[in-house]
């Protein structure tokens, strides 16, 4: 796989998001499944590889280091910070807390949960807002001062926040939801990056799995799916409108000869080189066709289409429900 440039470090241009292994969109897979996800993403040319302490309350985290502690010299680790489940009242609660205190705390975990001495690139999963930007990133450039992690990164914030923590401590990387149907990061973040030298790092590029090919039910998922939860999955009228995008969609990946799923990665990688897609999966299958996506050319009449047919005015339905937008800094138009 070819490489763009993180920080210090030269990644393939596309990641592996691995919560999907234990997080969001159904059951965590079983120890074989997601050994066998992992490994085969190293032979297929991954190196960044994308976790959380949130991501089913640490398991995957711990599962990262158990299947890749052995080869943790071929990969740059990413984790992140800032936001966790915690258990109240005999329930598991996702809590944002960017307190030095808190931060600290979670990165000593996550250390231990990966088997590793230092996190390759940390992250800010959530900026939390009754704690200063500056307080939270400081907290973490104490992190790399102690050599616990080697660069930082933030996760769904605005330009302006993103200038803010840079003044602070150099920020190799923002992580936002980018793709098709989620342009937000156009607004704002994606030159703010460019201009900073900072990566890009798309998640959801596949918009949550709308953008591979079949229709999405939102009646057949897991009961504990995220999407379940999303006004464009669970919206009837808006569902119903996105989904009549899809063939003319599928028409264009038939004349990109290739995947509905790597169209949607082939478009991000085309549009910026400092964009770096990490799509997630439970199938070895499709962690294989996610790779390959960096071998589909898009011609300029060919991008030129695909922005016309989905983008932020075609599109029906807000990216999340009230309360996750609230959670979130993130430009907004």
């Amino acid at each position: 796989m070819q490489k763009r440039t993180l920080g210090e470090f030269q990644v393939g241009r596309i990641g592996m998001g691995c919560m999907n292994l234990d997080h969001a969109y159904a059951p965590a897979v079983s120890e074989e499944v997601g050994e066998r996800v992992l490994l085969g993403a190293l032979d297929a040319g991954y190196t960044l590889m994308d976790t959380a302490t949130l991501y089913g309350a640490g398991m995957n985290e711990e599962r990262v280091g158990r299947v890749l502690g052995a080869h943790r010299q071929q990969i740059v680790l990413s984790s992140k910070c800032g936001m966790e489940m915690v258990r109240v009242d005999d329930k598991l609660v996702r809590v944002i807390d960017g307190s030095p205190a808190t931060l600290m705390r979670q990165c000593e975990d996550s250390l231990r949960r990966l088997k590793t001495d230092v996190i390759d690139l940390y992250y800010l999963h959530r900026w939390d807002r009754k704690v200063p930007i500056e307080d939270s990133v400081g907290a973490m450039s104490r992190m790399v001062e102690k050599g616990h992690v080697r660069c930082l990164g933030l996760s769904e914030v605005s330009a302006d926040t993103l200038r803010r923590a840079h003044a602070v401590h150099p920020i190799a990387a923002l992580q936002t939801e980018y793709s098709l149907w989620t342009r937000n990061p156009e607004i704002a973040v994606l030159e703010a990056c460019q201009t900073l030298g900072i990566a890009f790092v798309a998640f959801s590029p596949v918009a949550r799995g709308f953008l591979c090919g079949p229709e999405l039910d939102v009646a057949t998922l897991n009961a504990r799916d995220i999407r379940r939860s999303m006004p464009r999955f669970a919206d009837a009228a808006h569902a119903k409108a996105n989904r009549e995008l899809l063939p003319a969609y599928r028409k264009l990946a038939q004349q990109a000869d290739c995947t509905p799923a790597q169209l949607g990665l082939a478009w991000l990688l085309h549009k910026q080189p400092h964009i770096i897609p990490i799509p997630g999966t439970q199938s070895f299958e499709h962690m294989q066709e996610n790779a390959a996506a960096e071998g589909v050319a898009l011609d300029d009449s060919l991008m030129q289409a695909l922005e016309a047919l989905i983008n932020q005015n075609t599109v029906s339905g807000e990216r999340y429900d009230p309360q996750a937008t609230s959670e979130v800094d993130t430009e907004h138009a």
